[in-house]
């Protein structure tokens, strides 16, 4: 699938926009985003909340998952959160580990903006039938 089609499809994710979410890459099986921290992002201890850092990783999740152009939802996810983050950016990369008809594994690393590993994200989509693509506009015909 095109990227663009692809971006173009995620803009629609509101919720990403509300947290910050910008897709930087995206093609088959794989998606890179970033999320610019601010202090609505901070928990009561004053670093990243949990909950912030699973929202950039789940979305970037969704995009490699979606990467292939059936409509692919999530059936099974988890997160082990590593090291905690303040502030700057954090970076989401996924990556797709096994795609069958049914069937997507994805792992998402986050890290901080020196590299350090915050999360690790590991998923599992349920491919459906319906598709992401745009419809084809019918075919025109000559009279």
């Amino acid at each position: 699938m095109q990227s663009d089609v692809l971006r173009q499809f995620f803009l629609r994710d509101q919720f990403a926009r509300h947290a910050g979410i910008e897709l930087i890459d995206a093609g088959p099986g794989c998606a890179t985003a970033r999320m610019a921290l601010g202090p609505q992002h901070l928990n009561g201890l004053g670093t990243v909340h949990g909950g912030a850092i699973f929202t950039l990783a789940d979305f970037t999740f969704a995009v490699a998952a979606n990467s292939h152009g059936p409509a692919s939802v999530a059936i099974n996810v988890s997160i082990s959160f590593l090291k905690a983050a303040k502030a700057g950016t954090l970076e989401a990369v996924a990556r797709e580990i096994q795609v069958n008809p049914r069937l997507g594994h994805y792992t998402v690393d986050v890290r901080d903006e020196s590299g350090q590993l915050i999360a690790v994200f590991n998923g599992m989509a349920y491919r459906k039938k319906e598709s992401i693509l745009p419809p084809k506009p019918p075919a025109s015909t000559a009279a």
